[in-house]
């Protein structure tokens, strides 16, 4: 059997995504039409960057797409891009014609199929984000204020002590985010929306996302200076 299929965004994740399809014998496009060299050497590497939606999005999307004929299913990534040795990413789906997509297991995607209509599988998918990259920016803000006032070395040490596996977590986490920063403004910004009706935990995940594009600042200075956040944060860190 041959399948065509279209993937649209050219960032690490899609071009991840469309390389595996491509490898298992699927015939992958794209459109690369105002795309920048970076993603056309992407796509043509991977022989053809999906960023996270609310629910709220996925619905006016489909409202977009339903009225052409074509059919709308809902999806969110759980992991990293596609690579040799990791079968991930986890891609949830979701909708009325989510059953007809199964068929993706049969090219190389993780592909899980849920029961809820469209705006479930991307609210999956902003809950988890959530509270992972949540968690990582509450590490980073405590860290960057322990260094302000001169006890970050006692906060390491009292998380090791006591909450090893926090630390642990926030160790690997803070430094993997560093380049992804400025793709996790908007995430934020979408799960803002996702949480619309709770205008406290709203303000929080708009707080984040001034907070990441904060870091994504630092992280593109040419020259840091001493009191860069990243700098800041990889000493706390012992890097």
């Amino acid at each position: 059997m041959s399948i065509t299929i279209a993937v649209v965004a050219q960032g690490m994740m899609g071009s991840g995504v469309g390389k595996r399809l491509h490898e298992r014998g699927a015939e992958v496009r794209t459109l690369l039409s105002g795309r920048s060299a970076a993603s056309a050497e992407r796509a043509r590497a991977a022989g053809m960057d999906c960023n996270a939606i609310s629910p709220q999005t996925a619905q006016r999307v489909a409202a977009i797409i339903e009225p052409t004929g074509a059919k709308f299913v809902d999806g969110g990534i759980i992991g990293g891009p596609p690579r040799d040795g990791y079968s991930g990413p986890a891609i949830y789906a979701s909708g009325p014609a989510v059953a007809e997509t199964k068929v993706l297991r049969d090219w190389g995607l993780d592909w899980r199929a849920i029961d809820g209509p469209v705006g479930a599988a991307s609210g999956l998918k902003m809950s988890y984000a959530g509270i992972t990259k949540g968690i990582t920016s509450l590490g980073s803000a405590m860290m960057l204020g322990a260094a302000r006032f001169g006890c970050a070395e006692a906060l390491v040490a009292e998380l090791s002590s006591s909450q090893p596996q926090i630390f642990g977590y926030l160790k690997n986490s803070i430094p993997r985010m560093y380049d992804k920063a400025y793709r996790w403004v908007a995430e934020m910004e979408e799960i803002s929306d996702f949480l619309g009706a709770n205008p406290p935990s709203r303000d929080i995940y708009a707080a984040i996302a001034r907070l990441y594009d904060f870091l994504a600042a630092a992280e593109a200075e040419e020259n840091p200076g001493p009191d860069n956040a990243v700098k800041t944060l990889n000493k706390v860190l012992g890097r």
